[in-house]
């Protein structure tokens, strides 16, 4: 029997929210493919059709919340927002976006991304990674920073980016208000980065 466009994604849709309800419900060290494919009503091999690991599977759910979180974010944007505000506004709606996945976001992300701007070998969430930094570069071209940004300023977005998420995954405090001012900080020091903040050494250096 040839199964069709339609029916392969609706397997994989239905695979997604398998996956989100095992994870929400139990925890990521305890959550297997297994389970994920038997509340999905699917074989644990044919799930490995579409996903060939758990981490895959998790990407694939944060990837799926981009669009929307893109769409919200362009919605309250005016376009006289500084720099600081717009890449503020940019990542707390990507955060926001993932909010019905944080009771297992904070451990899985170190199996989903790796740490480098650029790996030598691609990770479950290697797609994720290029978008959001395609858009972090459109935002910056947008306020006159030239592009490509240096390898350097690239890994340290990419760094508070991925720390901040982990913090904001994990935070217990009223409205995540921790969170909100470790990415006021954050957003800040990338910003005074693109000067190289006093010297103005920085973004030269990575220039040349």
């Amino acid at each position: 029997m040839r199964v069709t466009t339609e029916v392969k994604a609706a397997t994989r849709d239905r695979i997604l929210v398998a996956a989100a309800e095992q994870l929400t419900l139990g925890t990521w060290e305890s959550t297997t493919t297994r389970d994920i494919a038997a509340a999905a009503g699917i074989a644990n091999g044919t799930l490995f059709n579409y996903f060939p690991t758990r981490e895959a599977i998790v990407a694939a759910l944060i990837e799926v919340t981009t669009p929307n979180a893109t769409k919200q974010y362009r919605r309250h944007r005016t376009g006289h927002e500084t720099l600081d505000e717009e890449l503020f506004s940019f990542e707390w709606t990507a955060l926001k976006s993932l909010r019905a996945y944080r009771s297992f976001l904070a451990p899985a992300l170190e199996a989903v991304f790796s740490p480098l701007a650029s790996p030598a070998r691609q990770d479950p969430g290697a797609a994720i990674r290029q978008t959001h930094l395609e858009s972090v570069a459109r935002i910056l071209s947008d306020h006159g920073i030239p592009q490509p940004l240096p390898a350097v300023l690239l890994q340290l977005y990419w760094t508070l980016h991925l720390g901040v998420l982990a913090y904001w995954a994990a935070d217990t405090s009223p409205h995540q208000e921790d969170s909100l001012a470790l990415l006021d900080h954050s957003v800040k020091l990338f910003v005074a980065s693109l000067s190289g903040g006093a010297g103005g050494t920085i973004y030269e250096r990575g220039s040349e």
